[in-house]
């Protein structure tokens, strides 16, 4: 009895299978999907026909690729693809084999490409949805959403070099990725028609629905197939995206919360008295502008030294004198060497003394001309940057770098 049922299930999981590594063929088409806006107007019509042809093509091909094949018996070979066979078989080695196994190849570089078309674009859409940082959002030099691009190399190249280039491994990856979007996208069709109930409603959610139930069928079968090939990595990875694109709506919400200007009332008042703090690690000529940039802004300038040294304390308080600057040198106490929280503090007890006044922190700093000059330097003001925020959320205060 048990030999007969399994005799009976396994043509089954055969077919399913057989389905799937089909299904998977259709891979690729979503880049019209993700590309609507880069159609001439009117863009989802123009993008309709295009996918259309695609899904005209592919099926075309597809079933006679495999019509043929089981006519000339072609069997799976690690040296050669099933296409270069049938080609092979049909032609014979001449121009008309070698013509299409160069087009083969160009339509594998050109697919490669597809994913460094549409996932800064992708990316794009969802930072200005605030779901990804705003930077992928903006465009390059040469008008592409280049921090897209880079962020893609990256992690393509991490991935080659973890499965070490080896695409049999990484197609379970691409696969339930794939067939993860597609289901989802079919299914937020669905609940987009029930919920705006437009013109012909109910058949586009009939469609969506079938949609998403024959590629959430897809998913399943190759996620439990490929589970232990890779594709655990991406059922793990979706769900903490998807976390983390939640987190990023959840901050700038916040931030949009506290700058906005609805339900604020506009104190007319003026500031009753304006203090001007340069915070600085040494005598340099970036430390004099800054120091007359704010003597420009206000009569109330203090220069602020951390004191961790005391050599370097007293070289820098023998500068200080010498080059009379006009201005009060605040030298603060460090004893456990952190130089936020002393800057931090006095910042406080400005805004204690004058409780009507503003503050203005001037950061005097110089940027280096090439990127790895960066690496030369301990970037110290960055920790006196960080003094500016508020740890209840954005500051009140202006900051100001020379």
């Amino acid at each position: 009895m048990l030999q007969r049922t399994t005799s009976a299930i396994f043509p089954i999981f055969i077919i399913l299978k057989a389905f799937a590594s089909g299904c998977a063929t259709l891979t690729g088409i979503e880049a019209v999907s993700n590309g609507v806006k880069a159609f001439k107007a009117p863009e989802a019509k123009n993008a309709g026909i295009t996918l259309t042809w695609m899904a005209v093509t592919l099926a075309v091909l597809t079933i006679g690729i495999a019509y043929y094949s089981h006519h000339y018996a072609i069997l799976p070979n690690e040296n050669e693809t099933v296409l270069s066979q049938l080609v092979r078989t049909v032609f014979s080695k001449g121009i008309i084999y070698y013509t299409i196994q160069f087009a083969t190849a160009v339509i594998l570089i050109l697919a490669a490409n597809t994913s460094f078309a549409d996932f800064p674009r992708l990316s794009s859409i969802m930072a200005n949805d605030r779901y990804l940082p705003r930077q992928l959002s903006n465009r390059g030099d040469k008008l592409v959403f280049s921090n897209g691009i880079l962020i893609l190399g990256v992690l393509s190249a991490l991935l080659l070099i973890l499965f070490g280039g080896d695409t049999y491994s990484l197609i379970p990856l691409y696969a339930v990725g794939v067939f993860t979007a597609f289901t989802l996208s079919q299914i937020g069709m669905v609940r987009h028609w029930v919920r705006e109930k437009g013109k012909g409603w109910i058949k586009s959610a009939v469609i969506n629905g079938v949609g998403g139930l024959v590629t959430g069928v897809v998913l399943i079968i190759v996620a439990v197939e490929k589970f232990t090939q890779g594709a655990w990595m991406v059922l793990v990875a979706i769900p903490m995206l998807v976390y983390l694109a939640r987190e990023v709506k959840k901050h700038y919400q916040s931030v949009a919360e506290q700058l906005s200007v609805e339900g604020c009332i506009v104190d007319e008042t003026s500031y009753q008295h304006h203090s001007v703090i340069v915070p600085i690690s040494g005598m340099q000529q970036a430390v004099i502008g800054a120091i007359k940039y704010g003597k420009a802004l206000s009569d109330d300038v203090t220069a602020v030294y951390v004191y961790i040294d005391p050599v370097e304390t007293r070289r820098m308080k023998e500068k200080w004198d010498t080059l009379c600057l006009g201005v009060k040198l605040e030298i603060l106490h460090s004893p456990y060497r952190s130089v936020t929280e002393p800057l931090m503090d006095y910042i406080e007890s400005i805004r204690e003394k004058y409780p009507d006044g503003v503050i203005t922190v001037v950061l005097p700093e110089f940027v280096p001309t090439k990127w790895w000059h960066h690496l030369l330097h301990n970037r110290r003001h960055s920790s006196s940057r960080a003094s500016c925020s508020s740890k209840k959320g954005l500051s009140q205060r202006a900051c100001h770098s020379i």
